[in-house]
Protein backbone atom coordinates (compact mmCIF):
# COMPACT_ATOMS: atom_id res chain seq x y z
CA UNK A 1 0.00 0.00 0.00
CA UNK A 2 3.08 2.33 1.01
CA UNK A 3 4.54 1.77 -2.21
CA UNK A 4 1.28 2.31 -4.28
CA UNK A 5 1.01 5.64 -2.24
CA UNK A 6 4.66 6.39 -3.75
CA UNK A 7 4.19 5.54 -6.83
CA UNK A 8 0.73 8.11 -7.18
CA UNK A 9 2.67 10.63 -5.25
CA UNK A 10 5.41 10.18 -8.12
CA UNK A 11 2.83 10.37 -11.42
CA UNK A 12 0.88 13.15 -9.86
CA UNK A 13 4.94 15.36 -9.65
CA UNK A 14 4.95 14.08 -13.33
CA UNK A 15 2.03 15.33 -14.48
CA UNK A 16 2.14 18.59 -12.93
CA UNK A 17 5.65 19.00 -14.42
CA UNK A 18 4.21 18.15 -17.87
CA UNK A 19 1.41 20.87 -17.22
CA UNK A 20 3.79 23.11 -16.06
CA UNK A 21 5.28 23.83 -19.48
CA UNK A 22 3.46 27.10 -20.92
CA UNK A 23 0.94 27.11 -23.06
CA UNK A 24 1.97 30.57 -24.99
CA UNK A 25 5.42 28.67 -25.44
CA UNK A 26 4.94 25.37 -28.19
CA UNK A 27 6.10 25.20 -31.38
CA UNK A 28 5.27 28.33 -34.56
CA UNK A 29 3.01 29.64 -31.77
CA UNK A 30 1.83 32.94 -34.38
CA UNK A 31 4.22 32.64 -36.82
CA UNK A 32 3.04 32.21 -40.56
CA UNK A 33 2.74 30.73 -42.99
CA UNK A 34 3.59 27.03 -41.33
CA UNK A 35 2.87 27.92 -37.93
CA UNK A 36 5.12 24.94 -36.36
CA UNK A 37 4.55 21.47 -35.10
CA UNK A 38 1.64 22.49 -33.01
CA UNK A 39 -0.14 23.71 -36.41
CA UNK A 40 1.15 20.14 -37.88
CA UNK A 41 -1.19 18.19 -35.45
CA UNK A 42 -4.24 20.16 -35.42
CA UNK A 43 -4.00 20.32 -39.47
CA UNK A 44 -3.82 16.55 -39.46
CA UNK A 45 -6.76 16.06 -37.26
CA UNK A 46 -8.31 18.83 -39.67
CA UNK A 47 -7.23 16.13 -42.43
CA UNK A 48 -8.46 12.92 -41.46
CA UNK A 49 -11.87 14.39 -40.01
CA UNK A 50 -13.02 15.92 -43.34
CA UNK A 51 -11.69 13.84 -46.34
CA UNK A 52 -11.95 10.24 -47.25
CA UNK A 53 -9.26 7.80 -46.05
CA UNK A 54 -8.43 7.68 -49.89
CA UNK A 55 -7.26 11.19 -49.83
CA UNK A 56 -5.15 11.09 -46.49
CA UNK A 57 -1.62 10.81 -48.00
CA UNK A 58 -1.90 12.28 -51.42
CA UNK A 59 -1.97 16.06 -52.82
CA UNK A 60 -5.10 16.89 -53.55
CA UNK A 61 -7.18 20.31 -53.59
CA UNK A 62 -8.24 20.00 -49.50
CA UNK A 63 -4.91 18.45 -49.24
CA UNK A 64 -1.87 20.26 -49.86
CA UNK A 65 0.73 17.89 -48.95
CA UNK A 66 3.48 21.20 -48.77
CA UNK A 67 1.60 22.05 -45.60
CA UNK A 68 1.91 19.66 -43.13
CA UNK A 69 0.88 16.41 -45.20
CA UNK A 70 0.57 13.49 -43.03
CA UNK A 71 4.43 11.61 -43.53
CA UNK A 72 3.81 9.17 -40.36
CA UNK A 73 2.06 5.15 -40.20
CA UNK A 74 -1.52 4.51 -40.27
CA UNK A 75 -1.52 4.27 -36.25
CA UNK A 76 -1.07 8.66 -36.26
CA UNK A 77 -3.42 9.29 -38.45
CA UNK A 78 -5.90 7.44 -36.85
CA UNK A 79 -5.08 8.92 -33.45
CA UNK A 80 -5.42 12.26 -35.64
CA UNK A 81 -8.93 11.04 -36.51
CA UNK A 82 -10.20 10.10 -32.82
CA UNK A 83 -8.67 13.53 -31.30
CA UNK A 84 -10.66 15.41 -34.71
CA UNK A 85 -13.81 13.79 -33.61
CA UNK A 86 -13.60 15.26 -30.09
CA UNK A 87 -12.60 18.14 -31.12
CA UNK A 88 -15.13 18.70 -33.60
CA UNK A 89 -18.37 18.04 -30.49
CA UNK A 90 -16.37 20.63 -28.72
CA UNK A 91 -16.19 23.22 -31.19
CA UNK A 92 -16.41 22.55 -34.71
CA UNK A 93 -13.87 25.81 -36.12
CA UNK A 94 -10.85 23.55 -34.86
CA UNK A 95 -10.94 21.22 -37.39
CA UNK A 96 -12.66 23.01 -40.27
CA UNK A 97 -11.88 22.53 -43.41
CA UNK A 98 -8.90 24.75 -44.91
CA UNK A 99 -10.98 27.68 -42.84
CA UNK A 100 -8.72 26.29 -39.48
CA UNK A 101 -5.24 27.20 -40.89
CA UNK A 102 -3.19 28.59 -38.28
CA UNK A 103 -6.30 28.22 -35.63
CA UNK A 104 -5.15 29.21 -32.31
CA UNK A 105 -6.72 30.04 -29.28
CA UNK A 106 -6.44 29.74 -25.10
CA UNK A 107 -9.32 26.78 -25.12
CA UNK A 108 -7.72 24.89 -28.27
CA UNK A 109 -4.45 25.24 -26.94
CA UNK A 110 -5.83 23.52 -23.29
CA UNK A 111 -7.32 20.87 -25.66
CA UNK A 112 -4.25 20.14 -27.55
CA UNK A 113 -2.05 20.09 -24.72
CA UNK A 114 -4.99 17.69 -22.82
CA UNK A 115 -4.60 15.46 -25.85
CA UNK A 116 -0.59 14.84 -24.92
CA UNK A 117 -1.12 14.36 -21.20
CA UNK A 118 -4.34 12.00 -22.05
CA UNK A 119 -2.32 10.15 -24.53
CA UNK A 120 0.31 9.85 -22.08
CA UNK A 121 -1.81 8.54 -19.08
CA UNK A 122 -2.90 5.94 -21.54
CA UNK A 123 0.41 4.20 -23.01
CA UNK A 124 3.44 6.48 -21.64
CA UNK A 125 3.10 6.55 -18.11
CA UNK A 126 1.81 2.92 -17.05
CA UNK A 127 4.29 1.49 -19.28
CA UNK A 128 7.03 3.27 -17.05
CA UNK A 129 5.05 2.23 -13.56
CA UNK A 130 5.08 -1.35 -14.01
CA UNK A 131 8.69 -1.91 -15.64
CA UNK A 132 10.06 -0.04 -12.89
CA UNK A 133 7.95 -1.93 -10.44
CA UNK A 134 8.57 -5.11 -12.12
CA UNK A 135 11.75 -5.23 -14.07
CA UNK A 136 13.56 -2.91 -11.65
CA UNK A 137 16.06 -4.63 -9.11
CA UNK A 138 16.10 -3.04 -5.42
CA UNK A 139 13.72 -2.09 -2.79
CA UNK A 140 10.61 -0.38 -3.37
CA UNK A 141 12.16 2.82 -2.22
CA UNK A 142 14.47 1.97 -4.99
CA UNK A 143 12.30 1.08 -7.67
CA UNK A 144 10.25 4.23 -6.84
CA UNK A 145 13.10 6.82 -7.08
CA UNK A 146 13.98 5.32 -10.33
CA UNK A 147 10.44 5.63 -11.61
CA UNK A 148 10.21 9.12 -10.48
CA UNK A 149 13.76 9.87 -12.50
CA UNK A 150 12.25 8.33 -15.61
CA UNK A 151 9.42 10.03 -15.36
CA UNK A 152 11.15 13.70 -14.91
CA UNK A 153 13.14 12.93 -18.27
CA UNK A 154 13.23 16.47 -19.57
CA UNK A 155 13.59 15.75 -23.37
CA UNK A 156 10.53 14.18 -23.32
CA UNK A 157 8.71 16.72 -21.41
CA UNK A 158 10.00 19.82 -23.36
CA UNK A 159 9.58 18.29 -26.72
CA UNK A 160 5.97 16.68 -26.46
CA UNK A 161 4.62 19.47 -24.31
CA UNK A 162 6.68 22.12 -25.27
CA UNK A 163 7.33 21.66 -28.97
CA UNK A 164 4.01 19.76 -29.85
CA UNK A 165 4.54 16.10 -30.42
CA UNK A 166 2.95 12.89 -29.20
CA UNK A 167 6.17 10.93 -28.81
CA UNK A 168 5.42 9.02 -25.89
CA UNK A 169 2.59 7.54 -27.83
CA UNK A 170 5.03 5.55 -29.95
CA UNK A 171 7.59 5.28 -26.95
CA UNK A 172 4.76 4.35 -24.82
CA UNK A 173 4.13 0.55 -27.10
CA UNK A 174 7.85 0.04 -27.73
CA UNK A 175 7.73 0.42 -23.84
CA UNK A 176 5.17 -2.05 -23.43
CA UNK A 177 7.06 -4.33 -25.97
CA UNK A 178 10.03 -4.08 -23.70
CA UNK A 179 7.98 -4.60 -20.56
CA UNK A 180 6.37 -7.74 -22.12
CA UNK A 181 9.46 -9.33 -23.03
CA UNK A 182 11.48 -8.93 -19.72
CA UNK A 183 8.09 -10.73 -18.59
CA UNK A 184 8.71 -13.55 -21.31
CA UNK A 185 5.10 -12.68 -23.26
CA UNK A 186 7.22 -12.40 -26.52
CA UNK A 187 3.88 -12.64 -28.53
CA UNK A 188 2.24 -9.83 -26.49
CA UNK A 189 5.54 -7.77 -26.78
CA UNK A 190 5.76 -8.39 -30.62
CA UNK A 191 2.47 -6.61 -31.04
CA UNK A 192 3.22 -3.81 -28.54
CA UNK A 193 6.45 -3.10 -30.80
CA UNK A 194 4.69 -3.34 -34.13
CA UNK A 195 2.18 -0.87 -33.08
CA UNK A 196 4.59 1.53 -32.27
CA UNK A 197 6.57 1.18 -35.68
CA UNK A 198 3.14 1.90 -36.78
CA UNK A 199 2.80 4.84 -35.62
CA UNK A 200 6.52 6.31 -36.31
CA UNK A 201 8.76 4.76 -38.41
CA UNK A 202 11.54 6.03 -36.27
CA UNK A 203 10.94 2.86 -34.14
CA UNK A 204 12.92 1.19 -36.66
CA UNK A 205 15.90 2.26 -34.61
CA UNK A 206 15.11 -0.34 -31.80
CA UNK A 207 13.79 -2.74 -34.77
CA UNK A 208 17.07 -4.75 -34.65
CA UNK A 209 17.38 -5.45 -31.12
CA UNK A 210 13.79 -7.07 -31.03
CA UNK A 211 14.46 -8.78 -33.94
CA UNK A 212 17.50 -10.75 -32.60
CA UNK A 213 16.26 -11.00 -29.13
CA UNK A 214 13.73 -12.44 -30.47
CA UNK A 215 15.17 -14.82 -32.84
CA UNK A 216 18.33 -15.50 -30.86
CA UNK A 217 15.94 -16.95 -28.12
CA UNK A 218 14.06 -18.96 -30.59
CA UNK A 219 17.39 -20.64 -31.94
CA UNK A 220 18.49 -20.80 -28.04
CA UNK A 221 15.47 -22.64 -27.37
CA UNK A 222 15.70 -25.07 -30.39
CA UNK A 223 14.10 -24.06 -34.27
CA UNK A 224 13.27 -28.14 -34.55
CA UNK A 225 11.21 -27.38 -31.57
CA UNK A 226 9.07 -25.30 -28.77
CA UNK A 227 12.04 -22.38 -30.72
CA UNK A 228 9.89 -23.25 -34.31
CA UNK A 229 6.82 -22.67 -32.56
CA UNK A 230 7.41 -19.30 -31.28
CA UNK A 231 8.93 -17.91 -34.24
CA UNK A 232 5.94 -18.94 -36.38
CA UNK A 233 3.96 -16.90 -32.91
CA UNK A 234 5.84 -13.97 -33.18
CA UNK A 235 6.13 -14.00 -37.35
CA UNK A 236 2.20 -14.50 -37.40
CA UNK A 237 1.42 -11.71 -34.53
CA UNK A 238 3.69 -9.00 -36.58
CA UNK A 239 2.04 -9.71 -40.02
CA UNK A 240 -1.74 -9.61 -38.40
CA UNK A 241 -0.58 -6.73 -36.85
CA UNK A 242 0.43 -4.37 -39.85
CA UNK A 243 -2.11 -5.95 -41.93
CA UNK A 244 -5.00 -4.85 -39.43
CA UNK A 245 -2.92 -1.04 -39.00
CA UNK A 246 -2.62 -1.06 -42.67
CA UNK A 247 -5.89 -2.57 -43.86
CA UNK A 248 -7.54 0.55 -45.52
CA UNK A 249 -4.30 0.96 -47.63
CA UNK A 250 -3.91 -2.51 -49.20
CA UNK A 251 -6.99 -2.62 -51.21
CA UNK A 252 -4.88 -0.46 -53.95
CA UNK A 253 -1.03 -0.98 -54.26
CA UNK A 254 -0.76 2.52 -55.51
CA UNK A 255 -2.12 3.78 -52.12
CA UNK A 256 -0.35 1.88 -50.33
CA UNK A 257 2.89 3.03 -52.30
CA UNK A 258 1.73 6.63 -51.60
CA UNK A 259 1.85 5.94 -47.59
CA UNK A 260 5.64 4.50 -48.06
CA UNK A 261 6.92 7.39 -49.72
CA UNK A 262 5.58 9.60 -47.30
CA UNK A 263 6.93 8.26 -44.45
CA UNK A 264 10.51 7.37 -45.96
CA UNK A 265 11.01 10.91 -47.88
CA UNK A 266 14.49 10.24 -49.12
CA UNK A 267 14.94 13.15 -51.45
CA UNK A 268 15.20 15.29 -48.54
CA UNK A 269 19.14 14.64 -48.51
CA UNK A 270 21.42 13.44 -45.78
CA UNK A 271 20.50 16.04 -43.46
CA UNK A 272 19.08 19.56 -42.87
CA UNK A 273 19.62 21.51 -39.24
CA UNK A 274 22.14 21.42 -37.38
CA UNK A 275 21.56 17.79 -35.34
CA UNK A 276 24.24 16.16 -32.88
CA UNK A 277 24.98 13.43 -35.24
CA UNK A 278 28.21 12.42 -37.44
CA UNK A 279 27.36 13.90 -40.79
CA UNK A 280 26.19 17.41 -39.42
CA UNK A 281 29.44 17.50 -37.13
CA UNK A 282 31.67 15.84 -40.09
CA UNK A 283 30.55 18.94 -42.34
CA UNK A 284 32.36 21.54 -40.20
CA UNK A 285 35.25 20.43 -41.51
CA UNK A 286 34.45 18.02 -45.04
CA UNK A 287 31.22 19.52 -47.06
CA UNK A 288 29.53 15.80 -47.78
CA UNK A 289 26.78 17.02 -49.86
CA UNK A 290 29.05 19.30 -52.47
CA UNK A 291 31.49 16.14 -52.46
CA UNK A 292 29.14 13.24 -52.89
CA UNK A 293 25.80 12.90 -54.88
CA UNK A 294 22.52 12.02 -53.17
CA UNK A 295 22.62 8.74 -53.94
CA UNK A 296 26.30 8.19 -52.67
CA UNK A 297 25.00 9.63 -49.50
CA UNK A 298 22.58 7.31 -48.87
CA UNK A 299 24.76 4.53 -49.33
CA UNK A 300 27.41 5.83 -47.03
CA UNK A 301 24.56 6.65 -44.25
CA UNK A 302 23.39 2.94 -45.02
CA UNK A 303 26.81 1.10 -44.97
CA UNK A 304 28.05 3.24 -41.73
CA UNK A 305 24.52 2.52 -39.95
CA UNK A 306 24.95 -0.96 -40.36
CA UNK A 307 28.93 -1.22 -39.41
CA UNK A 308 27.66 0.81 -36.63
CA UNK A 309 24.78 -1.53 -35.37
CA UNK A 310 26.24 -5.09 -36.53
CA UNK A 311 28.32 -5.47 -33.24
CA UNK A 312 25.78 -5.35 -30.80
CA UNK A 313 23.06 -7.19 -32.58
CA UNK A 314 25.48 -10.43 -33.26
CA UNK A 315 26.19 -9.94 -29.80
CA UNK A 316 22.30 -10.00 -28.42
CA UNK A 317 22.33 -12.98 -31.18
CA UNK A 318 24.55 -14.93 -29.56
CA UNK A 319 23.48 -13.98 -25.81
CA UNK A 320 19.79 -13.27 -26.14
CA UNK A 321 19.30 -12.04 -22.21
CA UNK A 322 17.26 -9.32 -21.14
CA UNK A 323 20.09 -7.73 -19.58
CA UNK A 324 21.83 -7.49 -23.31
CA UNK A 325 18.82 -6.26 -24.97
CA UNK A 326 18.48 -3.61 -23.10
CA UNK A 327 21.90 -2.63 -23.83
CA UNK A 328 21.23 -3.72 -27.63
CA UNK A 329 18.69 -1.20 -27.87
CA UNK A 330 20.73 2.04 -26.54
CA UNK A 331 23.34 0.94 -29.11
CA UNK A 332 20.88 0.58 -32.14
CA UNK A 333 19.27 3.63 -31.51
CA UNK A 334 22.58 5.65 -30.69
CA UNK A 335 23.86 4.03 -34.39
CA UNK A 336 20.98 4.97 -36.41
CA UNK A 337 21.46 8.78 -34.75
CA UNK A 338 24.91 9.20 -35.19
CA UNK A 339 24.61 7.68 -39.02
CA UNK A 340 21.63 7.12 -40.69
CA UNK A 341 20.13 9.05 -43.17
CA UNK A 342 17.69 12.33 -42.57
CA UNK A 343 17.84 12.19 -38.63
CA UNK A 344 15.70 14.76 -36.56
CA UNK A 345 17.45 16.41 -33.76
CA UNK A 346 14.01 15.02 -31.86
CA UNK A 347 15.34 11.44 -32.60
CA UNK A 348 17.45 11.23 -29.27
CA UNK A 349 14.26 10.41 -27.75
CA UNK A 350 14.91 7.22 -29.56
CA UNK A 351 17.81 6.36 -27.70
CA UNK A 352 16.88 8.12 -24.28
CA UNK A 353 14.12 5.78 -23.45
CA UNK A 354 16.61 3.00 -23.52
CA UNK A 355 18.98 4.90 -21.49
CA UNK A 356 16.41 5.55 -18.96
CA UNK A 357 15.83 1.06 -18.51
CA UNK A 358 19.84 1.77 -16.90
CA UNK A 359 19.21 4.52 -14.71
CA UNK A 360 19.24 1.70 -11.95
CA UNK A 361 22.27 -0.56 -13.57
CA UNK A 362 23.41 2.58 -14.83
CA UNK A 363 22.72 5.88 -13.13
CA UNK A 364 25.87 8.03 -13.32
CA UNK A 365 25.79 6.91 -17.23
CA UNK A 366 22.41 6.93 -18.11
CA UNK A 367 22.26 10.31 -16.54
CA UNK A 368 24.94 12.00 -17.96
CA UNK A 369 23.54 10.71 -21.14
CA UNK A 370 20.24 12.00 -20.65
CA UNK A 371 21.20 15.33 -19.69
CA UNK A 372 23.44 15.49 -23.12
CA UNK A 373 20.28 14.18 -25.04
CA UNK A 374 18.63 17.31 -23.51
CA UNK A 375 21.54 19.78 -24.15
CA UNK A 376 21.32 18.85 -27.62
CA UNK A 377 17.90 20.19 -28.70
CA UNK A 378 18.93 23.43 -26.96
CA UNK A 379 18.28 25.35 -30.36
CA UNK A 380 15.32 24.03 -30.92
CA UNK A 381 14.08 24.59 -27.56
CA UNK A 382 14.85 28.71 -27.79
CA UNK A 383 13.20 28.69 -30.68
CA UNK A 384 9.77 27.74 -29.25
CA UNK A 385 10.24 29.88 -26.25
CA UNK A 386 11.36 27.20 -23.78
CA UNK A 387 14.24 28.34 -22.06
CA UNK A 388 12.68 28.48 -18.78
CA UNK A 389 10.89 25.31 -18.34
CA UNK A 390 14.16 23.41 -19.99
CA UNK A 391 16.56 25.63 -16.50
CA UNK A 392 13.60 24.45 -14.89
CA UNK A 393 13.32 20.90 -15.45
CA UNK A 394 16.96 19.81 -17.06
CA UNK A 395 18.11 21.15 -12.81
CA UNK A 396 15.22 19.38 -10.98
CA UNK A 397 16.37 16.17 -13.28
CA UNK A 398 20.44 16.34 -12.79
CA UNK A 399 19.63 16.76 -8.94
CA UNK A 400 17.14 14.71 -8.16
CA UNK A 401 19.13 11.67 -10.05
CA UNK A 402 22.09 12.55 -8.81
CA UNK A 403 20.12 12.22 -4.81
CA UNK A 404 17.79 9.70 -5.40
CA UNK A 405 19.87 7.04 -7.53
CA UNK A 406 23.30 7.87 -6.17
CA UNK A 407 24.84 8.70 -9.31
CA UNK A 408 27.97 10.22 -8.30
CA UNK A 409 28.86 6.87 -6.25
CA UNK A 410 28.71 4.46 -9.66
CA UNK A 411 31.62 5.29 -11.16
CA UNK A 412 34.02 3.14 -9.67
CA UNK A 413 35.12 0.28 -11.55
CA UNK A 414 33.16 -2.18 -11.03
CA UNK A 415 30.09 -0.61 -11.27
CA UNK A 416 30.88 1.19 -14.38
CA UNK A 417 30.39 -2.85 -15.59
CA UNK A 418 33.14 -2.80 -18.02
CA UNK A 419 34.44 -6.64 -16.99
CA UNK A 420 37.81 -7.40 -18.31
CA UNK A 421 38.18 -4.22 -19.87
CA UNK A 422 39.35 -2.49 -16.39
CA UNK A 423 42.55 -3.63 -16.77
CA UNK A 424 42.83 -2.00 -19.85
CA UNK A 425 42.11 1.22 -18.89
CA UNK A 426 44.02 1.45 -15.75
CA UNK A 427 46.99 0.43 -17.85
CA UNK A 428 46.10 2.64 -20.43
CA UNK A 429 45.65 6.06 -18.09
CA UNK A 430 47.41 4.67 -14.80
CA UNK A 431 45.12 6.14 -12.73
CA UNK A 432 42.07 5.62 -10.74
CA UNK A 433 39.29 5.37 -13.32
CA UNK A 434 36.49 6.57 -11.08
CA UNK A 435 38.20 9.58 -10.39
CA UNK A 436 38.78 10.65 -14.17
CA UNK A 437 34.90 9.69 -14.89
CA UNK A 438 34.17 11.79 -11.54
CA UNK A 439 35.63 14.85 -13.14
CA UNK A 440 34.53 13.95 -16.96
CA UNK A 441 31.24 14.28 -15.41
CA UNK A 442 31.83 17.83 -13.64
CA UNK A 443 33.33 19.16 -16.99
CA UNK A 444 30.94 18.08 -19.20
CA UNK A 445 27.72 19.42 -16.74
CA UNK A 446 29.75 22.73 -17.10
CA UNK A 447 30.58 23.17 -20.47
CA UNK A 448 26.74 22.05 -21.09
CA UNK A 449 25.82 24.93 -18.33
CA UNK A 450 28.60 27.35 -20.05
CA UNK A 451 27.13 27.16 -23.58
CA UNK A 452 23.51 27.06 -22.62
CA UNK A 453 24.02 30.45 -21.04
CA UNK A 454 26.05 31.62 -24.55
CA UNK A 455 23.56 30.90 -26.41
CA UNK A 456 20.61 32.24 -24.45
CA UNK A 457 23.25 35.24 -23.66
CA UNK A 458 25.56 35.88 -26.58
CA UNK A 459 25.04 37.14 -29.81
CA UNK A 460 26.82 35.42 -32.34
CA UNK A 461 29.37 37.18 -34.93
CA UNK A 462 28.24 38.47 -38.18
CA UNK A 463 30.27 36.01 -40.13
CA UNK A 464 29.77 33.25 -37.83
CA UNK A 465 25.46 33.23 -37.27
CA UNK A 466 25.20 29.39 -37.00
CA UNK A 467 27.89 29.70 -34.33
CA UNK A 468 26.32 28.29 -31.22
CA UNK A 469 24.21 26.37 -32.27
CA UNK A 470 27.30 24.37 -34.26
CA UNK A 471 28.94 24.00 -30.96
CA UNK A 472 25.80 23.16 -29.03
CA UNK A 473 25.70 19.84 -31.92
CA UNK A 474 29.27 19.34 -31.87
CA UNK A 475 29.24 19.08 -28.10
CA UNK A 476 26.36 17.12 -27.76
CA UNK A 477 27.98 14.68 -30.57
CA UNK A 478 31.20 14.05 -28.49
CA UNK A 479 29.16 12.98 -25.78
CA UNK A 480 26.86 10.50 -27.77
CA UNK A 481 29.40 9.26 -29.78
CA UNK A 482 31.52 8.29 -26.28
CA UNK A 483 28.10 6.74 -24.69
CA UNK A 484 28.19 4.96 -27.55
CA UNK A 485 31.88 3.23 -26.94
CA UNK A 486 30.79 2.64 -23.89
CA UNK A 487 27.67 0.73 -24.09
CA UNK A 488 29.48 -1.15 -26.78
CA UNK A 489 32.03 -2.03 -23.92
CA UNK A 490 29.45 -3.08 -21.67
CA UNK A 491 27.59 -5.02 -23.86
CA UNK A 492 30.66 -7.64 -24.43
CA UNK A 493 31.73 -7.41 -20.74
CA UNK A 494 30.53 -10.17 -18.66
CA UNK A 495 27.01 -9.14 -17.24
CA UNK A 496 26.52 -7.78 -13.42
CA UNK A 497 26.28 -11.40 -11.37
CA UNK A 498 23.21 -11.83 -9.16
CA UNK A 499 25.55 -11.61 -6.36
CA UNK A 500 26.80 -8.19 -7.13
CA UNK A 501 23.10 -6.87 -8.00
CA UNK A 502 22.26 -8.03 -4.79
CA UNK A 503 24.88 -6.63 -2.93
CA UNK A 504 24.71 -2.97 -4.92
CA UNK A 505 21.10 -3.05 -4.27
Amino acid sequence: MQTWSLVSICVLLAIIARWGVSLNSYSGAGKPPMFGDYEAQRHWQEVTYNLPIQEWYFNTTNNDLNYWGLDYPPLTAYHSWICAYIAKTINPEWVELLKSRGYESTQHKLFMRTTVLVADLLIYIPAVVLYCLYLTDGSSKKKVSVMFCFLLYPGLILIDYGHFQYNGVSLGFALWGILALGLGWDVLGSMAFSLALNYKQMELYHALPFFCYLLGKCIKTGLMGRGLFLLVRVGVTVLATFALCWLPFLAEPSQAMQVVRRIFPVARGLFEDKVANTWCSLNTLIKIRSILSGDSQLYLSLACTLLAVLPSCIRLLTKPTFWHFKLALVNSSLAFFLFSFQVHEKSILLAALPACLLLNDLPLMALWFLQASTFSMLPLFLKDGLLVPYIVTSLGFLFFSIYLLSALDHCSEDKLRLGAYNKLFYWVLKMDLAFIVRWKFYISIAAMVGLSIAVAVLIPPPHLPDLFPVLVSTTAFLHFLGTFIHFNVVQFSEPPSRKSQKKSN
